[in-house]
């Protein structure tokens, strides 16, 4: 079963969507919101498809030195994708923000978050 691996505020009328149609859930966190499994610890043994979040939930650790790639090292690692909600209008300086690990995170509008989960998590069909 493809699981998908949520940070706290994900919504989760979507995340129910997603386990009905058959994918799994996985609470994580960014290691100081106390939510779930701390993302950098993430491991193949989680069997985890896809990670999705706030963009404010990846850049929280930076005050403390922990940077946004350092966070993320653990998806690079695995080949985990990673799905950033931000609305349209803030993408270009999310973007910016993020240019470290382009190469693993996609940003996404919240309210195209299940069409994008969907095709990710490899959904034939999804209404």
């Amino acid at each position: 079963m493809p699981t998908i691996a949520y940070m706290e505020g994900t919504d989760a009328l979507t995340l129910t969507r997603l386990s009905a149609d058959g994918i799994g859930t996985m609470p994580v966190g960014n290691g100081f919101d106390n939510h779930g499994k701390f993302i950098s610890n993430l491991s193949e043994r989680d069997e985890v498809d896809l990670l999705v979040g706030y963009l404010h939930k990846f850049l929280a650790t930076q005050r403390q030195g922990f940077f946004v790639e350092d966070l993320l090292q653990s998806c690079r690692e695995c080949h985990v994708p990673v799905l950033v909600l931000v609305p349209e209008p803030s993408q270009p300086s999310a973007r910016r923000a993020l240019a470290k690990v382009a190469d693993i995170v996609t940003l996404v509008a919240p309210e195209f978050l299940y069409d994008e989960a969907a095709k990710r998590l490899g959904l034939s069909s999804h209404p």
